[in-house]
């Protein structure tokens, strides 16, 4: 470290120097808290005495060393160029002070007695010295000194007056260390000096950081390094370390914030350990509390004592008054305690805690790093800070706080309601992790120990690991032999049941009891009545189809919820209600919503539901690459094996994703994953078997396609889910009928589809539509995928419409209308290059499509266009005639040509196969 703000002190010691050399005698006494750079200055000083006409001779105090009688002094005489005969002198004297060495009695910081006339014999070898070569002696960290050696020092100073001798010696400020005679006899002489360093300033601190990280990087955080340090040089060195480190780390690029790493905390280290043990101690124990308050009672120490440490370590820049100045400095400190001294700490910590009324979650961060403590309050605090941890979402802390309290609890019935609440809390973590707790709690049921919403949680639980059985067993004795009696029972069944009636269908048999009024009026609290109506929301639109109403109470349900402890599944069932209603387009903002706000609150389970929520909204949306996107993102958060039976659902968009953008070797590999077979009872495995059957069509296996769509459509009649919203099994089974030469069958499919749906249904009525489009004669297809792409663009799936595109232009190749052809091909390829559907986009490459035109985009043309000049463009470059534009929008032919006229001028084109794909296609552009 250079020396940085020290001009001052280095022009004193020059000074005193040549005082020194002309014959006036001087001592100097370098005072500062630790590493404020004594010893660098010091060194600086000694290496320049000779040019400054002295002759340096020197010594190092140590603490190791402090009971060893005259180390110091025999240091001084060792580096002294002496003759042979006064070397063999001196050391002699030097044995025989050591010898004589007696320790004081009646005060135990005075000085050790050595018999004076060795204490003049051993100095008058220095002072004789200096009579042949001007002397410079420095003794560094004096503080650590023997104290026979402080004995002949003071003796010293008072004789240098008049000799060529600059004695200089520096002395840490921090705690008590020095001697407070030789400090007192040192500074009563007149000739004595004493120098203090101060820390760094502001300024000093990005002067000294330059030296390491350059002029601009020390400027930019030379504040925050200033309030990380307090002006300490070694820890402002240290945290320009781990600048670089970090830029290095980063590839050449600076980070955004101030770092404090490794070197910093070892810095900080460094610091304590070079003062006394007891400012080591205070530090411990303030890393252990996080604060000061309570310090003197967990330490056994007074109050002043701690009181005076705290000030060294505060103006060593150590800490602040609230505790230390970055995390890193506390987790070096409590890293460094041995694991039980630590341990003893924490217990202490715990019971002042508890004493002083500190909140649970103060207490119980003591209590889990202690790892045991014997007392009654314990597990309730535990309980209660869990409680507080999973509402600020601080997951894993409620977790080891429920951990602990599990296994130090020895009443069954409470063990068992805070295991229960330990699997809720490690599921928002990993659905997989409380599979370890599945059997201590089925067991407890059996003993009648587990009741109301806890042994729903269990079921649900067993349900997502796939043993069936057990929960089966959970859910009749759920039933009793009666209706529920305690209204927590009550309210559970009633939530679970519409719950079972859409996720596990086939066991919804085993609650006989139906929820009725009991359990609907045994709800009072807003949360289950929400959690309620979104169950009941999803039941309703996958057993009776979307209806206005629903989707809007859905809507005021999510506008009104928060991810707590309870809320995941009225956000899941709400959120997957207004997606299976056709809803998509509201789905995805709140999806996105919720899920920054579990990012926010470390919650990774719900993270990986909500992506595996998205995933599928983009699936509808005919997003493909965001599919892909969000169902590998909720894969990689929470494992494939821990998603059990669910794992359909992100799966299942994965295949469907990646088999339209015609990546079918990575959909072999997701497909070659084992799932449990017992998804296949449940939602999850109607949405594998479709995208599994989906594959297969695109890989030209249409006899397997058909039988996972038939297996589907069957689940699905006899669970009494089969809605055209959810999954269009039977225009996909057309599908495969046509690929196998079954005309007739697929289209008594596409009919039996079209059937089925209604105006609340475009996308699927669109699907539907564009398959009995491929049954029919070719002079009737156009007619039905024009009707297709309007019903897909207003259901808002932009695949399924580049597919009913597609159609239309082989539809006009083969009625020869090629110009028609053409300009649907340009709109047909830039929707599948949108949603990197590219097997679609080669077929219509190789069908002569001339790929998107360089034109204006959708939003540049409605600056150009009137509303009337749009609506009659957007149908023209669709491929509709003159007449169908008249009769679609209740106006004249005249008008339909006036209209184009005006926009073939504002467009700069000459006919209508030039009007630029970019116009949206259908009527939702026309309206």
């Amino acid at each position: 470290m250079g020396l940085v703000e020290r001009d001052e002190a280095s022009v004193s010691l020059h000074t005193l120097l040549a005082d020194a050399v002309a014959g006036r005698g001087r001592v100097a006494l370098v005072t500062g808290t630790v590493a404020t750079g004594k010893s660098e200055l010091l060194h600086v000083f000694t290496e320049q005495a000779l040019d400054l006409g002295a002759l340096a001779i020197t010594a190092t105090g140590s603490r190791v060393e402090r009971d060893l009688p005259l180390g110091v002094l025999g240091q001084l005489i060792r580096d002294a160029p002496l003759v042979a005969e006064e070397r063999e002198r001196a050391l002699e004297l030097l044995e025989e002070g050591a010898r004589t060495v007696v320790a004081p009695t009646f005060r135990p910081d005075a000085l050790q007695q050595v018999d004076a006339q060795v204490v003049h014999a051993l100095c008058t070898v220095l002072l004789e010295l200096s009579e042949r070569y001007p002397l410079m002696i420095v003794v560094d960290d004096v503080h650590h000194a023997d104290r026979a050696s402080l004995l002949c020092l003071a003796y010293l100073a008072r004789r240098v007056r008049i000799a060529r001798i600059a004695l200089v010696l520096s002395q840490s400020d921090q705690g008590r260390y020095t001697d407070a005679l030789f400090q007192n006899e040192l500074l009563r002489q007149p000739h004595c000096r004493r120098i203090p360093l101060t820390p760094l300033s502001p300024d000093g601190v990005a002067a000294l950081a330059a030296e390491q990280v350059g002029r601009e990087a020390a400027e930019r955080f030379a504040a925050d390094w200033y309030a990380l340090s307090g002006g300490n040089p070694l820890l402002v060195a240290a945290l320009a370390e781990d600048h670089r480190d970090a830029v290095r780390s980063r590839g050449g690029r600076e980070p955004e914030e101030a770092v404090a790493g490794d070197r910093y905390g070892q810095a900080v280290l460094s610091c304590l350990h070079r003062g006394e043990p007891q400012a080591l101690r205070v530090a411990r124990g303030l890393a252990v509390l996080g604060e000061p308050d309570s310090l003197a009672e967990l330490l056994g120490l007074e109050p002043a004592d701690v009181g005076r440490e705290l000030h060294a370590l505060t103006v060593a820049g150590l800490v602040t008054p609230d505790g230390f100045r970055h995390p890193a400095a506390r987790t070096a400190v409590l890293a460094e305690v041995d694991a039980a001294e630590r341990m003893d700490l924490h217990r202490r910590a715990a019971e002042l805690a508890h004493d002083a009324g500190a909140p649970p979650t103060v207490i119980a961060q003591h209590v889990v790093q202690a790892g045991r403590l014997d007392a009654p309050w314990v597990v309730p605090v535990l309980e209660d800070a869990a409680r507080s941890a999973l509402r600020a979402g601080e997951v894993e802390s409620a977790v080891s706080y429920l951990r602990l309290a599990a296994r130090e609890c020895v009443d069954e019935s409470r063990r068992v309601k805070i295991t229960t609440m330990l699997v809720r809390a490690e599921w928002r973590i990993n659905p997989g992790a409380p599979a370890g707790h599945l059997v201590e709690l089925a067991d407890a049921m059996q003993r009648g120990r587990l009741r109301g919403g806890d042994a729903v949680v269990l079921a649900r639980a067993l349900l997502w690991h796939g043993r069936f059985d057990d929960a089966r067993d959970v859910l009749e004795q759920l039933n009793g032999t009666g209706e529920p009696a305690d209204p927590e029972t009550a309210t559970e069944l009633a939530i679970v049941r519409p719950w079972l009636r859409v996720t596990h269908p086939p066991f919804l048999a085993h609650l006989r009891h139906p929820a009725g009024e009991q359990g609907r009026t045994a709800i009072v609290s807003v949360t289950a009545s929400r959690r309620l109506e979104s169950a009941l929301a999803l039941a309703e639109v996958l057993t009776r189809g979307p209806r206005k109403e629903v989707t809007d109470a859905v809507e005021r349900i999510l506008q009104s919820s928060r991810l707590d402890e309870m809320s995941m599944d009225t956000v899941e069932s709400a959120l997957l209600a207004l997606t299976y209603a056709g809803c998509s387009d509201r789905a995805a903002p709140w999806c996105d919503l919720f899920s920054a706000e579990a990012s926010s609150r470390h919650a990774p389970s719900r993270q990986a539901r909500l992506a595996a929520i998205r995933a599928e909204i983009a699936v509808r949306q005919g997003d493909l690459p965001g599919a892909e996107r969000h169902a590998r993102a909720a894969l990689e958060i929470i494992p494939l094996s821990s998603w059990s039976v669910a794992a359909g659902g992100p799966l299942s968009s994965l295949v469907l994703a990646a088999t339209a953008m015609g990546e079918y070797d990575a959909v072999r590999e997701h497909l070659d994953q084992p799932v449990p077979e017992a998804m296949f009872q449940t939602r999850y495995g109607l949405h594998y078997l479709h995208a599994r059957g989906r594959y297969s069509l695109a890989t030209d296996h249409p006899a397997l396609a058909l039988r996972d769509f038939q297996r589907c459509g069957e689940l699905m009649a006899a669970w009494d889910l089969d809605v055209p919203g959810f999954i269009p099994w039977r225009a996909d089974a057309a599908e495969a009928c046509l690929r196998m030469g079954r005309p007739d069958q697929a289209r008594q499919l596409a009919e039996a589809q079209l059937a089925r749906c209604g105006p609340a249904t475009p996308r699927a009525h669109g699907i539907a539509m564009r398959v009995l489009a491929a049954t029919s004669e070719v002079r009737h297809r156009p007619m039905l995928l024009r009707q297709a792409a309007e019903l897909l663009q207003a259901g808002g799936d932009r695949y399924e419409l580049a597919r009913a595109l597609a159609d239309l232009v082989e539809a006009y190749h083969a009625l020869g209308e090629y110009r028609r052809a053409g300009m649907i091909a340009g709109r047909a390829q830039a929707v599948a290059q949108e949603c990197r559907a590219e097997p679609l986009r080669r077929t219509l490459a190789r069908g002569g499509g001339t790929g998107p035109a360089a034109v204006p985009v959708a939003t540049e043309l409605a600056g150009v266009l009137s509303d009337a000049e749009r609506r009659v463009a957007v149908l023209a470059a669709a491929g509709y005639t003159n007449r169908e534009i008249a009769g679609k929008l209740y106006i004249t032919i005249s008008t339909v040509e006036q209209h184009l006229t005006r926009t073939y001028r504002k467009l700069n084109i000459t006919r209508r196969a030039d009007l630029p794909s970019s116009l949206e296609f259908g009527e939702r552009a026309t309206v």
